[in-house]
């Protein structure tokens, strides 16, 4: 037996996603490993084209011999159909368009791209087999490329979903029908919601940027808890936001984001969720609304790392000396400020070279200390700009064993960098926190201990 699946609370994109596979895999049966968004079951209400979907309970598992997953490669998200993954001699084909993720399971057929939708992945394919499709199959897949980018405006909107949709409208996509799809009003009691998750708000600033994260409980399970936080989000104008909901006794984590120091789906990975990086979502089990809250927190300290640069990172002023001075006065320089390196600089900041307190001291042994420091220094070394990332200061401390980095702007030397300055930056990363500063529970405060039969 031949099965297509997708993720647990299917969307359009998982939807659309496996009708589409079903031309390329004819004999393969549709199933849904559990619960769908309300939109997806209200288009299945009012569409007139009946679509064949089996109940996982009706299908033996044990029998399943090539497994079709699309819109997802987490095996957490497929619900019973996980296991059959186990089966033996099990052919798995994978169609996704999510980031990689540690657990993700590897098909012996793959194709992953990073694009705003599973659908764009689909419509390319169709597209260069020459494979056509039905007005209402194009409708369904604009409907997944629209709902999956946000129309277009997600920051994980690529060309190719543009062309994508493009295609689709050739093959006579109604964009009526995706518009009407797309556009969801709220109800009285919905509003009632959005307005308590708007009071409930509170925004943390983490590593200087500022993360809204808000709570919701409730008794009966809210299917546009989703819309709440996207209307949240536009009314405030906000870049992010983390919504969790207490429903029907499980926290449901709702992730967005509009700007790359936030990435929504690696916090939402940390609760055994998914997405990417503007939008995620995550089902939290055996916690209650203020445990993971707790552990949000945490996790977006984790996280949230805006890139560090150059700039941020180095010392200034630079204490220089001119190439006239000589060896024993620059190491009198070395001494009197504690450090031990000097650049090298001309009258105007430019720097030629940079001599150490090894080397003047070396040379002061030898009876050269009246020597010119340019007989001595070195001008083998590598410089930075101001905008250099934190990867680049890195890559030239660890891999290169460079000591001492100029910072140069304008041919000019206006900071310096040493390996000091890079242990200051991850000592003070909230990374790097001790796991008792986010401690849970009394159990997991590490104690401190010391040998005290010398004292």
């Amino acid at each position: 037996m031949e099965v297509i699946t997708t993720h647990l609370n299917a969307d359009f994109d998982g939807l659309a996603s496996m009708i589409a596979a079903q031309k390329l895999y004819p004999k393969a049966v549709l199933a849904f490993p559990g619960s769908r968004e309300k939109n997806v079951r209200d288009f299945f209400e009012q569409s007139d084209k009946v679509y064949q979907f089996q109940r996982p309970k009706n299908i033996d598992l044990e029998k399943v011999k090539k497994l079709i997953v699309v819109d997802t490669r987490q095996p957490s998200r497929i619900g019973i159909f996980a296991q059959c993954l186990h089966n033996p001699g099990i052919e798995v084909h994978i169609y996704d368009h999510h980031p990689d993720a540690p657990n993700d399971i590897h098909g012996d057929y793959e194709v992953i791209r990073p694009v705003g939708s599973t659908a764009t992945v689909f419509t390319q394919i169709f597209r260069t087999r020459a494979i056509e499709i039905s007005p209402e199959e194009a409708t369904l897949l604009g409907m997944a490329i629209h709902e999956d980018t946000g129309s277009f405006l997600f920051d994980s909107t690529t060309p190719e979903d543009l062309a994508a949709m493009s295609w689709l409208l050739t093959r006579e996509a109604n964009v009526h029908a995706i518009s009407q799809s797309l556009s969801q009003e709220l109800t009285t009691d919905e509003i009632a919601l959005l307005h308590n998750l708007i009071k409930s708000a509170t925004t943390y600033t983490i590593n200087g940027i500022d993360i809204v994260v808000a709570r919701l409980n409730v008794q009966e399970y809210i299917d546009e808890f989703a819309l709440l936080v996207r209307r949240f989000m536009m009314m405030e104008n906000l870049n992010n936001l983390f919504a969790l909901a207490s429903m029907e006794g499980r926290v449901y984590l709702i992730a967005r984001s509009r700007i790359p120091e936030v990435n929504a789906g690696k916090i939402a990975m940390e609760f055994g969720g998914g997405g990417h990086a503007s939008a995620a979502s995550a089902t939290i089990k055996n916690m209650t609304i203020i445990e993971a809250e707790e552990n949000l927190i945490h996790f977006l300290h984790k996280h949230v790392r805006p890139e560090r640069v150059a700039r941020e990172i180095m010392s200034a002023p630079v204490i220089s000396v001119l190439p006239s001075i000589s060896i024993a006065e620059a190491n009198k320089i070395l001494t009197r400020y504690s450090i031990t390196v000097l650049p090298v600089v001309t009258e105007k900041k430019e720097i030629l070279g940079i001599i150490s307190r090894r080397v003047t001291e070396k040379a002061i042994f030898h009876g050269l200390g009246e020597l010119p420091v340019t007989d001595y220094m070195t001008s083998d070394f590598a410089t930075l700009t101001p905008t250099s990332s934190l990867a680049d200061i890195q890559n030239l401390i660890s891999e290169r064993r460079q000591r001492f980095i100029p910072v140069v702007e304008n041919n000019k030397i206006i900071g310096v960098i040493t390996r000091t300055d890079l242990i200051n930056v991850v000592i003070h990363d909230p990374a790097q926190l001790p796991k008792t500063t986010f401690a849970m529970t009394g159990n997991e405060v590490m104690d401190r201990r010391r040998n005290m039969n010398n004292l």
